[in-house]
C-alpha cells in the first residue's frame, strides 16, 4: 500500500523509518511545511516529496499518517476524511477539547477509519496486563499506579505551546489505565510543583506532578509524572488486586538503582528517551494501522476514545490550578 506522512520532525521521521520497513507498505509520499524536512527523510528512507497536504491527499494514498503540528491535527483529519482515506493521527486529536468535540461530531457516520496514536496499547507489557485483568485472575481490582517520568525537560517553546503536563504527558497515563482496566474515571485530585526548570514554573506549569483517580468502580489510581528522572525514561504500572499484583515495566532497562545489599537488578542500560522504551510498540501500532486501512481490522484507538483520556487531562488540569477534587461530569458540561 501507499501511506502519505504528514510531517517530517522529530515523530514523523521516527513513522517514515517504520514505515518504511513494514512488507504491507510499497511507498510513501511525503510532505511538511519545511520542505528540508520532508526532503531529508525521502533521502533516508525513500518517498515522494509533494509540496502540500492537498497534493498529498491526490497522489494516490491508501492512507495518511498525521505528524504534523498539534495545530493542524482537526484539519488533516477532516482532510483524509472527507477524502474517503483511512487516517492515523497523533495525539492529541486537537489542542483544545472544544475543537476536538467537534471533530468528533464531524466524523460521526463517516464510513473512514481513524487511529489516534496512543502507542502504550501496543506495548507487549500493557497487552499482558490488560490481558490479565480481562481474564480475571487478579481478582477485583484495588490500587493502580502509573508512572511517566522523563530524563529532562522539552524546550521552553514546546512547554508554551504544550497546554501542560496533564495535557502532553500525563495523558498517556491517562489512556492506558481506561484501556488496561477497562473503567472510566469519575473524579481527580492534582497536585503539583516546581523544584526544577524556571521556565516551565513562568509558563504556568508545573514540572512535576501527582493525580489520584478514582474509577467508576471505586478503584485508585496513582499517577506520578515528572520532566526531570536523571536516570533516564521512565515508564510503568502496577495493577493490585484483591488475587494478586501485576507489574509493566519492571525489567532490566528500568532506570532505578536498587541499594538493597545484594540486589543486582536492574542490571541493564536504563532506557533514555521514549522511541528507545516504545520502539516496538511504534512498529506495532503503525502494523496495526495498515491492517485498518486494509479493512482487516477496527480503528484500535478511535477519536472516542482519545477525547476520554483528554476529559481526564482538563479535569487534573482544573484541579491543579484551583487545588480540589474535580468530577469529569464537570469538565464535560464546562
Amino acid at each position: 500500500m501507499r501511506i502519505g506522512i504528514l510531517g517530517l520532525g522529530r515523530i514523523g521521521a521516527f513513522h517514515a523509518e517504520t514505515l518504511s520497513g513494514l512488507d504491507a507498505v510499497e511507498s510513501l509520499v511525503l510532505t511538511d511545511p519545511f520542505a528540508e524536512a520532508a526532503k531529508s527523510a525521502a533521502e533516508r528512507f525513500g518517498g515522494e516529496v509533494v509540496d502540500s497536504p492537498e497534493a498529498l491527499l491526490a497522489a494516490g494514498v491508501d492512507g495518511i499518517v498525521v505528524a504534523a503540528a498539534t495545530d493542524a491535527h482537526p484539519k488533516l483529519i477532516l482532510a483524509g476524511a472527507e477524502a474517503g482515506i483511512p487516517v492515523f493521527c497523533e495525539k492529541p486529536v486537537a489542542k483544545h477539547m472544544s475543537e476536538g468535540v467537534e471533530v468528533l461530531r464531524a466524523v460521526e457516520g463517516s464510513a473512514v477509519p481513524i487511529q489516534i496514536g496512543y502507542n502504550r496499547r501496543f506495548d507487549t507489557g500493557f497487552v499482558n496486563a490488560r490481558a490479565a485483568v480481562q481474564s480475571g485472575e487478579l481478582g477485583k481490582l484495588h490500587t493502580v499506579r502509573s508512572t511517566t517520568l522523563d530524563p529532562a525537560p522539552p524546550p521552553a517553546a514546546y512547554i508554551a505551546a504544550s497546554g501542560g503536563i496533564f495535557r502532553d504527558c500525563s495523558v498517556h497515563d491517562f489512556d492506558i489505565i481506561r484501556w488496561v482496566t477497562g473503567r472510566e474515571v469519575v473524579e481527580v485530585y492534582a497536585v503539583g510543583g516546581n523544584r526544577g526548570a524556571e521556565y516551565i514554573k513562568e509558563a504556568g506549569d508545573a514540572d512535576t506532578t501527582g493525580a489520584i483517580l478514582t474509577l467508576d468502580d471505586g478503584t485508585l489510581a496513582v499517577i506520578s509524572n515528572s520532566r526531570h528522572n536523571a536516570r533516564g525514561y521512565d515508564v510503568r504500572m502496577e495493577i493490585h488486586g484483591f488475587a494478586d499484583s501485576i507489574a509493566v515495566g519492571l525489567e532490566d532497562k528500568l532506570p532505578l538503582r536498587s541499594v538493597e545489599p545484594g540486589v543486582t537488578f536492574p542490571a541493564g542500560t536504563p532506557h533514555d528517551f521514549f522511541m528507545d522504551r516504545f520502539t516496538a510498540a511504534y512498529r506495532a501500532e503503525l502494523t496495526a494501522f495498515t491492517e485498518v486501512v486494509a479493512g482487516t481490522r477496527p480503528s484500535p484507538c478511535t477519536i472516542a476514545d482519545a477525547l476520554e483520556a483528554g476529559w481526564i487531562a482538563e479535569a487534573c488540569t482544573l484541579s491543579l490550578h484551583e487545588h480540589r477534587p474535580v468530577t469529569i461530569a464537570e469538565v464535560r458540561s464546562a
